[in-house]
């Protein structure tokens, strides 16, 4: 028999402790199988409903890895409901007679597994979900979740729905995917991604990839159907709706350009528009080609201060913007345009394994989003206009970062997006620079990029990386920069020095309800 019940407990004492992880391993909490397909009792087990993150350890679930997701939803601007359909295949890693995916703010109609309804409930922030019959061992399996949603109850910052006049965008960065629909809400667990959404006559429904289909229905409404060719993370979905124009152009080597542009504002916007061909001409030439098929920008319709507490957000292949940002000259806008359009290689193209690795996100992002101010010779926020003199400033600020913020790549969930990750991670990759030399640095940059395309990575595979192809062991410097308490000697920069810690001073941090407010230093 089908039920569904609410359980309001806390959900970590629904969930139980989280595995914690130790420097390098893998994001997964240990199987309680026997290797061999079969488990303890012999006839299947409860999948764990965590993986173990150590920032977020009740996101993501195990027993199983997601292969595919293919999202139908349907969205009705009088009531601005959304109702959807998530189709997921699944690959159990064990036998299991309950398994969980993560959930919350949905309205679970019906669960069918391979078919077949199924039990559920929902505790928390998980869908629990017990089929008819007992998984086997690495089997394939399709389970499908019809839910409803109201977009304006689970907005931005607690919930991943960005609230617009004519509709919405989703922003699921970091754990917030699972306001949208049920997944396996981890970055180290990647899947394919289709879409179909269904908007009536007036309205646009875009997501993320290619368009693949556009159907005419009855009751004036079009269904658009998207494919991402490449595998992407649940934080990384966007889905918007919206009275949209879209607007393409031609990237370098043929690369397709797809800009997303509200239509009383795409005139507006095209000068910031027209910028994308030259920063990835410039980005290729430094990391390689763009690693997927389209790129393009989505200024949402929204001016509400409190539509999203961030200027720019990395959604794959389509960049999500506040619109007004967009509408400055180019020298205040086209170092953060290229942090953005980075974390197509860092980040999106190679994910974070953990949330405690996502300086490889913003370590990268801002450390090529300054250099590309700096050669053009706009100053940033300090005034200044070389990557020496702002490393210099940073550097004297590292072990004030180091007390209030935790080292680089130590963070938690409350001090996840501080500057320790943003231009802390930059100071790191400019000392791995100093030490190594510049082409050895590229040389790295780019051996890992092609090493963990198109699936995750931790900060012990970039340090790994970077010692094979420097041949040099660099374990011992890199981690005394990336999880030591005080800041290590700077190469090549004996005279520099680090200002003591003042207790006074701490530093705020970013958190703010489900997302963060900026700390680039491309702002």
């Amino acid at each position: 028999m089908r039920y569904r019940t609410r359980v309001t407990a806390p959900v970590a004492a629904l969930i139980g402790t989280a595995t914690a992880l130790t420097a390098g391993s893998p994001a997964f909490a240990a199987g309680r199988g026997n290797g061999d397909g079969t488990t303890g009792r012999g006839h299947g087990d409860e999948g764990a409903e965590t993986l173990g993150d150590p920032v977020y350890p009740s996101l993501g679930n195990d027993g199983y890895r997601a292969l595919s997701y293919d999202l139908d939803l349907s969205y009705d601007p009088t009531t601005r409901l959304v109702d959807g359909t998530a189709t997921i295949e699944l690959r159990t890693t064990e036998a299991l007679t309950r398994f969980s995916l993560d959930a919350l703010g949905l309205d679970i109609g019906t669960v069918r597994v391979q078919g077949r309804g199924a039990d559920f409930e929902q505790a928390g922030e998980k869908l629990r979900i017990t089929p008819a019959r007992t998984l086997p061992a690495r089997a394939r399996i399709t389970v499908c979740v019809e839910y409803s949603v109201d977009p304006a109850r689970a907005a931005a910052p607690t919930g991943g729905w960005v609230i617009t006049p004519d509709g919405f965008a989703v922003c699921g960065q970091p754990n917030l995917a699972h306001t949208v629909f049920p997944c396996n809400d981890h970055p180290s667990d990647k899947a394919d991604f289709t879409f179909r959404i269904t908007v009536p006559d007036g309205l646009r429904g875009v997501a993320n990839g290619q368009l693949v289909c556009t159907e005419r229905l009855d009751g004036d409404r079009t269904a658009f159907s998207y494919r991402s060719r490449s595998p992407m993370a649940t934080e990384l979905v966007q889905i918007t709706v919206g009275d949209y124009v879209i607007k393409e152009r031609q990237g370098p080597h043929g690369l397709r350009l797809r800009d997303v542009v509200p239509t009383a504002r795409a005139a507006a916007l095209e000068p910031a528009l027209a910028l994308t061909p030259g920063l990835v001409d410039w980005l290729e030439q430094r990391l390689g080609a763009y690693p997927f098929e389209t790129y393009g920008l989505l200024p949402c319709n929204s001016d509400a201060p409190n539509a999203f507490d961030f200027t720019g957000l990395e959604t794959q292949t389509l960049t999500l913007y506040k619109p007004n940002f967009l509408l400055q000259a180019e020298s205040k806008i086209g170092s953060h345009m290229m942090h953005e359009l980075v974390h197509s290689w860092f980040g999106n193209s190679v994910s974070p394994a953990t949330w405690a690795d996502l300086w490889l996100n913003e370590g990268h992002a801002d450390f090529y989003g300054l250099l590309y101010r700096y050669e053009r010779g706009w100053p940033d926020s300090l005034g200044l206009t070389t990557m020496d003199a702002r490393m210099k400033d940073t550097y004297a600020r590292g072990d004030q970062w180091r007390h209030d913020s935790g080292p680089v790549a130590a963070p938690n969930a409350v001090n996840l997006f501080d500057d320790q990750r943003y231009l802390g991670g930059v100071l790191v990759l400019y000392a791995l620079r100093e030490f190594i030399g510049e082409d050895t640095f590229h040389a790295v940059e780019r051996a890992f990029l092609a090493r963990y395309r198109d699936s995750s990575a931790t900060t012990e595979d970039y340090i790994a990386v970077a010692s094979k192809v420097s041949r040099q062991d660099l374990s011992g410097f890199l981690r005394d920069w990336l999880y030591g308490t005080a800041t290590p000697r700077m190469p090549g920069h004996p005279d520099w020095t680090v200002t003591p810690v003042n207790p006074s001073l701490a530093v705020p941090h970013s958190r703010t309800g489900g997302h963060y407010r900026d700390n680039s230093a491309t702002l």
